[in-house]
C-alpha cells in the first residue's frame, strides 16, 4: 500500500461563487471547491452562513484555510478534493443527521 500524503501548502484563494473558492497551491496548481456539501456538523455547519463563510483566511503558519470558528481543512485534502470532496460529502450527510 502506498501511504504517501503530499504536502501541499494553500498560497492563495478567492470566491468565485457562494461558497465556492479558487484555490491556488505552491506547485502552481488550482482547483475549484465548492464547500456546501460539506457544511454539515459542529464545526463545519456554522460556514453555511454565507456572512461567517467569507471569513475564510489563509494561515500562514498552516499554509491553509481557516475560519474564525477553527474550521479548516487538510491543504491535500483540498489539493485532491476531486477525489476527496465526495468522499468528505458523504461523510458529512453522516454529520447532519448526528445533529439531528
Amino acid at each position: 500500500m502506498d501511504f504517501f500524503h503530499r504536502i501541499c501548502r494553500v498560497t492563495a484563494f478567492n470566491k468565485v461563487a457562494p461558497f465556492t473558492l479558487r484555490v491556488v497551491f505552491d506547485d502552481g496548481a488550482a482547483r475549484i471547491v465548492d464547500f456546501l456539501p460539506v457544511l454539515e456538523g459542529e464545526m463545519y455547519g456554522p460556514l453555511k452562513d454565507g456572512d461567517v463563510f467569507d471569513q475564510v483566511s489563509l494561515d500562514p503558519e498552516a499554509h491553509t484555510l481557516v475560519w474564525p470558528n477553527g474550521a479548516d481543512f487538510d491543504p491535500a485534502t483540498l489539493y485532491d478534493w476531486p477525489k476527496e470532496g465526495p468522499l468528505l460529502t458523504k461523510l458529512a450527510q453522516t454529520w447532519a443527521v448526528t445533529a439531528r
